[in-house]
C-alpha cells in the first residue's frame, strides 16, 4: 500500500520563511566579527599608514555590514569569521598616506589577506620592505603592488620567495635598488611581474626561465646588464615582455621565436647587436615590435613582414642598412612604422599605401631616393604623421605639388635648400620624414594592464 507524503500546512511554511531569515542575520553576525589579533593588527596598520580619520573609533568592527572603510575588503574564512582580504592605500577613495607613513611590515602577518595595494604612499621618509620575523606558514597574498613610492628604496627582499600563492607582483615607479634576487623566479604561481622603473642593476637571473605561467614581464627602465637570458625561451605563456632602457648587451636570444603567444615586446635603448634570429617570424601573435636605438648595424630583417598580426613596429635609430624590405608593405593590420635615422639607401617600395590601417610612417632621416610613391589622399590621409625628411634624394611628383600635407620633401626638379636639384624618376616612389614618434602604448599603462588587467580581472576587481 503505498503511502501519500503529508504536504506541509500553509501555518508551517510561514513559520518556515519567517524564522529563516533571523538564522541568516545571525550568521552574517558571526561572519562579520574578527578574531581580536587580526583586528589588532589591522588597527596598527590604519594608525601607522592613514590620519585619515580615528580607524578604531570610527571602525570598530571593520568587516561589519554598512561600517567597513574604503579601501577594505572582507571575506569569511573557514572558522566563519570574517578575515581581510584586501588592503588599498593611496588612491581615492581609498585611504591616503600620511607623510610619516613607512612600510608596515605586520601585512605578512594578515593570514586571509590576498591583495594589497600602495600607491604614492611613501613619499617623504626613506622606508624598505621588510617582513615580520615570524612569517606566516602558507601566505594567502595573492597580489602585492606597490607603484610610485619616491621614498621605497633598498634591495627587493628574498623572503618575497616565501609568498608561494603570488600570482602577481608589481614594484613599478619605486627607487628599489640591487641585483634582482633569484629567490623570485621560485614564485611558480606568478602571472605578472613588472619591476619597472626603479634602480635595479646586474644580470637578468636565469632562473628567470622557471616562471612557467607568466603571461607579463616588465624589467623596463632599470640599469639592467648582460645579455637576456636564453632560459627566457621557456616562457611560453608570456604575452607581454618589455626590457626596454637598461643596458643589455649581445644579441636577441634565437630561443625567443618559441614565445608563440608574444603580443608585446619592447626591447628599446639597449645595446643589442647583431642579426635577429631567423625564427622571430615563427612570433605570429605579435603586435607590437618596439626596438629603437640600439646599435645593430645590420640590414632590416626580412622577417619582420611575415608577422600578420603586426600593428606597430618600431625601429628608429638603430644604424640599419640596405632597403626596405618589400615584405613590409604586406603587413595588412599596420597602424605604425617608424624607420628613422638609420642607414637606409634605396627607394619606398610602393605598396604602403594600400595598408588599410596605417596612420603613421616615419622614414625620416636615411639615405632613400626615387619619387615618393603616394597620392595625394595618402598624403592628406596621413597628414603630420607622415615624415619624410632628412632624405635628399627623395621628391614629391608635380601633381602633389599643392597638397595640404608637408612631408618633408620638395616637388621633384625644385631647387632644395643649400643647393642642386632633386632627381626626377620616371618610377613612382615615396619618402619620409624627420618627425619623431613613438606611441605611449605603454605608459603604465595601456599594458599595465589593458592586456594583463583583462586577463586578471578577478584579483584587481
Amino acid at each position: 500500500m503505498t503511502m501519500k507524503r503529508a504536504l506541509p500546512s500553509p501555518s508551517s511554511l510561514l513559520f518556515f520563511l519567517l524564522i529563516t531569515p533571523l538564522f541568516l542575520c545571525q550568521e552574517n553576525r558571526v561572519s562579520a566579527s574578527m578574531p581580536p589579533s587580526e583586528s589588532e593588527t589591522l588597527f596598527k596598520i590604519m594608525e601607522s599608514m592613514s590620519s585619515d580619520q580615528q580607524w578604531r573609533q570610527s571602525h570598530p568592527n571593520p568587516c561589519a555590514p554598512g561600517s567597513s572603510w574604503p579601501g577594505i575588503e572582507c571575506k569569511t574564512g573557514p572558522d566563519h569569521l570574517s578575515h581581510v582580504s584586501r588592503l588599498d592605500f593611496g588612491s581615492a577613495p581609498n585611504p591616503s598616506c600620511k607623510s610619516s607613513a613607512s612600510f608596515p611590515s605586520s601585512i605578512f602577518s594578515l593570514p586571509f589577506l590576498q591583495s594589497v595595494f600602495f600607491f604614492n604612499c611613501f613619499t617623504h621618509f626613506p622606508t624598505t620592505i621588510m617582513f615580520p620575523i615570524k612569517l606566516i606558514p602558507n601566505s594567502s597574498l595573492q597580489q602585492l603592488s606597490l607603484r610610485s613610492n619616491p621614498s621605497l628604496s633598498g634591495q627587493i627582499p628574498r623572503l618575497i620567495s616565501s609568498l608561494k600563492s603570488l600570482q602577481i607582483l608589481t614594484l613599478s615607479q619605486n627607487r628599489l635598488t640591487g641585483d634582482i634576487p633569484p629567490a623570485i623566479f621560485s614564485l611558480k604561481s606568478l602571472v605578472h611581474l613588472d619591476l619597472s622603473y626603479n634602480k635595479l642593476t646586474g644580470k637578468i637571473p636565469l632562473q628567470l626561465g622557471n616562471l612557467n605561467n607568466l603571461v607579463g614581464l616588465d624589467l623596463s627602465y632599470n640599469s639592467l646588464t648582460g645579455t637576456i637570458p636564453p632560459t627566457i625561451s621557456q616562457l611560453g605563456m608570456l604575452q607581454k615582455l618589455d626590457l626596454s632602457s637598461n643596458s643589455l648587451l649581445g644579441r636577441i636570444p634565437e630561443g625567443v621565436e618559441k614565445l608563440r603567444s608574444l603580443s608585446f615586446m619592447a626591447l628599446s635603448n639597449n645595446k643589442l647587436k647583431g642579426a635577429f634570429p631567423k625564427g622571430i617570424s615563427k612570433l605570429q601573435s605579435l603586435q607590437y615590435f618596439i626596438m629603437d636605438n640600439n646599435p645593430m648595424f645590420v640590414a632590416l630583417p626580412v622577417e619582420l613582414g611575415f608577422l600578420p598580426k603586426l600593428q606597430e613596429l618600431q625601429l628608429e635609430n638603430s644604424g640599419y642598412s640596405g632597403v626596405i624590405p618589400e615584405s613590409y608593405t604586406k603587413l595588412m593590420n599596420l597602424s605604425s612604422l617608424s624607420l628613422a635615422n638609420n642607414r637606409l639607401t634605396g627607394e619606398i617600395p610602393s605598396g604602403f599605401e594600400s595598408l588599410p590601417h596605417v596612420f603613421h610612417l616615419n622614414l625620416s632621416r636615411n639615405l632613400l631616393i626615387g619619387v615618393v610613391p603616394f597620392d595625394s589622399s595618402f598624403l592628406r590621409r596621413l597628414g603630420k604623421n607622415l615624415d619624410l625628411s632628412g632624405n635628399r634624394g627623395l621628391c614629391l611628383n608635380a601633381e602633389d605639388e599643392f597638397s595640404v600635407v608637408k612631408t618633408g620633401v620638395d616637388v621633384c626638379g625644385k631647387n632644395v635648400t643649400g643647393g642642386g636639384i632633386l632627381p626626377v624618376h620616371s618610377s613612382k616612389k615615396k619618402s619620409q620624414a624627420s618627425r619623431y614618434y613613438r606611441s605611449c602604448f605603454f605608459s603604465n599603462a595601456l599594458f599595465q594592464f589593458a592586456l594583463f588587467l583583462g586577463l586578471h580581472q578577478r584579483l584587481v576587481l
